[in-house]
């Protein structure tokens, strides 16, 4: 049985690069997908029939090791995370959204900080303490700005051999990221439109374009994270510096919220954990425990 990787979707149809890397296969799911609930996503490992050298149908998805809802896309290695300085300003609670929804997939984030040459020396200084913490975390922080020389020599290396994704809201500079690393994308993107005969950008889809020896989705991206498959004893997991202490709190399900002998608020306390992030965290538990419980039909 062939195999191959989804590499885009569209219409319905799934394109499929062979294990050869040489052709793309036009595939349809199999009708019994439906029913069994799967639905294939860019990203995912599969099995196909061959009807001739261009068509087939999807048999087999692969397990994942991850998966995103929005955009539809699996087996994600990395998230670049893409915030500006200013216009819109460094907003470090929806950039803690993002990298708690990003963590809990088992997704590795990479922060990029566009349009830092916006800033004053004032809200520089802030802001370099910010990235400071971060990168205390263990987060690795790409700070930039429009028309910055060094942002492909230092992207290019991010990129190598993973499968990435950008994250970010509007108006932060993600298009201006990609233009910075298009030359590189250039040729190819132009192989896969011939050899899916569409035309670039045409349309809102997902799709895997080879970059550095590893894949970038283009996509119509995503810039908002919910928490509705996050458990609130899970969610202190989602922050690292949090993970690394919490076997040393007293009780082992500890909240961090008014629990005796809470190693996390005594890391606060001694400003070894920033007391925003804390804050952040203690918002998105109030927000997981207000939430209205799922049902499920029997």
């Amino acid at each position: 049985m062939p195999k191959g990787q989804i590499r885009k979707a569209l219409s319905g149809f799934y394109y499929v690069l062979d294990e050869n890397g040489e052709r793309y296969i036009q595939c349809r799911g199999r009708g019994v997908f439906r029913n069994r609930q799967i639905s294939p996503l860019v990203g995912d490992f599969v099995d196909y029939e061959a009807d001739n050298d261009l068509e087939g149908t999807i048999t087999v998805v692969h397990k994942r090791k991850n998966e995103l809802v929005r955009p539809p896309i699996s087996n994600i290695d990395q998230a670049i995370l893409v915030f500006s300085a200013k216009q819109p300003d460094f907003h470090p609670l929806l950039l803690d959204r993002f990298l708690t929804a990003i963590e809990q997939h088992g997704i590795k984030p990479v922060i990029c900080l566009t349009k830092m040459d916006l800033l004053k020396d004032n809200e520089k200084e802030k802001l370099e303490s910010f990235i400071s913490d971060y990168e205390k975390i263990g987060y690795e922080v790409i700070p930039t700005f429009k028309g910055d020389p060094s942002l492909q020599e230092r992207l290019m290396p991010v990129l190598e051999g993973k499968i990435s994704v950008l994250a970010g809201q509007s108006g932060v500079g993600k298009s201006t990221m990609l233009n910075t690393i298009l030359p590189a994308l250039e040729l190819k993107t132009d192989d896969i439109s011939k050899a899916l005969n569409r035309g670039k950008h045409t349309t809102r889809h997902v799709e895997l374009i080879e970059v550095n020896n590893g894949l970038l989705a283009d996509t119509p991206g995503f810039s908002s994270f919910d928490f509705d498959t996050i458990e609130k004893e899970e969610l202190s997991g989602c922050f690292p510096e949090m993970a690394e202490r919490s076997n040393s709190c007293k009780f082992r399900e500890c909240l961090h919220l008014n629990e005796p002998k809470c190693a996390i608020k005594a890391a606060v306390e001694a400003n070894e954990i920033p007391e925003y992030r804390y804050k952040h965290y203690l918002k998105f538990l109030e927000e997981i425990m207000s939430r209205k419980p799922r049902y499920t039909n029997d």
